[in-house]
């Protein structure tokens, strides 16, 4: 006689849940053709509570699939130029005096969405992506001793371009490793151009 192991014995249901990732799925490739596995791996960072790196020359849609997905799934989007200038405050915010309440107000910054494309990440000085990657690991912003947690879903997509690197920052090991997957983005085959 076999003991039953009553921790086997219910099992959660997963259909819907499939079912809302497929719609997901087709909803992103009638748009995005050929990036199927693109698409599954963003998915997976996404639900995972992840980062992920795209690695692509100009052209492959790194940004558009970053925009479609955050408008597939009903949630905020901001896209951030990452530019040599590019200062911590840029991203996060800052305080600003108002004249009317006579104090000090914190503006928030474009990390304060849901899902975020830092778009050729490489591009800004060390500062900044330190800045950066400190809100990606902790999920919450404090400036001037006031914490701002973030929204969930909290969701970075850096974008690199692999060819051009006159005028950038080499992003170090310790730092890439805060993306859950380095995606390289390449050209649609010829028959999904067609």
């Amino acid at each position: 006689m076999t003991e039953q192991n009553p921790q086997f014995e219910e099992r959660t249901d997963l259909t819907v849940f499939a079912e809302k990732i497929n719609d997901i799925r087709n909803v992103m490739s009638a748009v995005i053709v050929g990036q199927k596995e693109v698409t599954d791996l963003l998915l997976i960072a996404l639900l995972s509570r992840g980062h992920v790196l795209i690695e692509g020359v100009p052209g492959v849609a790194k940004t558009l699939i970053a925009n479609l997905m955050a408008k597939t799934i009903h949630t905020g989007f901001q896209r951030i130029q990452f530019t040599p200038d590019l200062m911590p405050a840029d991203i996060l915010g800052t305080s600003i005096y108002n004249e009317h309440k006579g104090k000090f107000q914190f503006i928030k910054g474009p990390v304060f969405s849901n899902i975020i494309l830092i778009d050729e990440i490489n591009r800004s000085p060390a500062k900044t992506q330190s800045a950066l990657f400190e809100v990606m690991e902790e999920q919450k912003i404090t400036v001037e001793g006031t914490t701002y947690p973030l929204e969930f879903p909290f969701f970075v997509v850096g974008t690199q371009n692999p060819v051009e690197h006159e005028g950038t920052y080499r992003l170090p090991e310790a730092q890439t490793d805060r993306f859950l997957f380095r995606i390289k983005m390449e050209f649609p085959s010829i028959e999904e151009e067609e």
